[in-house]
C-alpha cells in the first residue's frame, strides 16, 4: 500500500527525475558488469580485482588533469588505454602462471590482486579522499521542462549503448570474437585447434578494463569522490548484477545493471525512509533470482547428468 501511496504522491515530473537517475545508474552498472560476465564466460572464474580497476582508472583521471593539466578529453582517452593495459598486466601476473591450477587457486590469487591494487592505492596515494575533477561540459544541469537533470545523466545511457553494439560487433563478427566464442565453449579444444589461448584472455581482460574505464570516468563525473576503496561496493555490486542477468551473458549482464540501479532509485523515491539500506537491495534482488533463476535471468538452464 505504501508503495502505490507514494506513486500518487508523486508528480510525473518528480518520477521522470528518478527514472533519469536510475537509467544512469543501472548504464554505470551494466557497463562495469559486462568486465565480470566477459572474464567468467572465458575462464569461468571471477576477476575480484575488477572494481580495484574501476578506481585505478578515477585516480588517472584524477591525476591526468589536476596535477598533470592534461585537456580532459584527452586524459579520457589516455585512462582507457591505461586502464585497458593495467588489465592486461594483472592477467598477466596473477592469472595466466595459475592457467592450469584448479580453481580454488585462481580464486585466491584474484583476491589478493584486488587487495594489492586497494592497498598500493592506498600507500601511493594515500587514503585522503579525493575529488574527480570537474567537468563542466558534463556536469552541468539542464532543464527539461520542469525539472533539472546533470548533463552526465543523459550522457552515460548513450555511452552504455554505443559500447554494448561495438562489443557486441566484436564478439559476434570478428575473428577475436569467434575465438572468443570458441574458448568460451571449450577451452582444450580451442587450444587443439590452434587458437592462442593466451591472447585471447588477455584481450578478453583488456576490453573489459577499457569498459571499466569508460564506467569508471562516467562514474567519478556522477559521483566525485575517490578513495582507494572506491571500487569495492560498485564492484560487487556490479558483480552481483551480472549474476541476476546470467554470469556469461553480456545482455544479461547488461540486464542486470538495469534491474539494479532502477530499483534502488525507486526505492529511495517511494520508501525514503528505507534510504538507509539502499545497497541491501542488491543482495535481495540476488537471494530472489538464486533461489528461483539460479542461472540468472537470461543464463541458459543446465541439468545434472546422471
Amino acid at each position: 500500500m505504501e508503495f502505490f501511496q507514494g506513486l500518487l504522491n508523486m508528480s510525473g515530473a518528480s518520477f521522470a527525475q528518478h527514472m533519469v537517475n536510475g537509467i544512469s545508474l543501472g548504464s554505470l552498472y551494466a557497463l562495469i558488469a559486462i568486465g565480470y560476465t566477459m572474464v567468467y564466460g572465458i575462464l569461468l572464474m571471477i576477476n575480484f580485482a575488477h572494481g580495484d580497476i574501476v578506481m585505478m582508472a578515477c585516480y588517472f583521471a584524477y591525476f591526468g588533469i589536476t596535477i598533470f593539466h592534461v585537456p580532459w578529453y584527452f586524459t579520457f582517452i589516455g585512462v582507457i588505454v591505461a586502464t585497458a593495459l593495467l588489465g592486461a598486466v594483472i592477467e598477466r601476473m596473477a592469472y595466466r602462471p595459475l592457467r592450469d591450477a584448479p580453481k580454488n587457486s585462481v580464486l585466491i590469487s584474484a583476491i589478493g590482486a584486488s587487495f594489492l591494487l586497494e592497498n598500493l592505492a592506498n600507500y601511493l596515494f594515500s587514503g585522503r579522499p579525493m575529488s574527480f575533477p570537474d567537468i563542466p561540459l558534463l556536469s552541468q544541469n539542464i532543464a527539461v521542462g520542469s525539472i533539472k537533470i546533470q548533463a552526465i545523466s543523459l550522457v552515460i545511457p548513450v555511452i552504455t549503448v554505443i559500447s554494448l553494439l561495438v562489443l557486441l560487433h566484436i564478439v559476434n563478427h570478428t575473428k577475436t570474437g569467434m575465438a572468443m566464442r570458441a574458448v568460451s565453449k571449450d577451452y582444450e579444444i580451442a587450444r587443439v585447434m590452434g587458437i592462442n589461448i593466451d591472447n585471447i584472455i588477455s584481450m578478453t581482460f583488456i576490453i573489459g578494463s577499457a569498459l571499466a574505464a569508460i564506467g569508471a570516468i562516467m562514474w567519478g563525473i556522477r559521483y566525485p569522490g575517490i578513495t582507494p576503496y572506491l571500487g569495492v561496493m560498485p564492484g560487487l555490486k556490479c558483480f552481483i548484477a551480472a549474476v541476476i542477468g546470467g554470469i556469461g551473458n553480456i545482455k544479461g549482464a547488461v540486464l542486470g545493471g538495469f534491474i539494479l540501479g532502477l530499483g534502488e532509485i525507486l526505492i529511495v523515491a517511494f520508501f525514503p525512509e528505507l534510504s538507509g539500506y539502499r545497497d541491501a537491495f542488491a543482495f535481495i534482488v540476488l537471494i530472489i533470482i538464486l533461489f528461483y533463476r539460479p542461472t540468472g535471468i537470461l543464463g541458459e538452464r543446465t541439468t545434472e547428468k546422471v
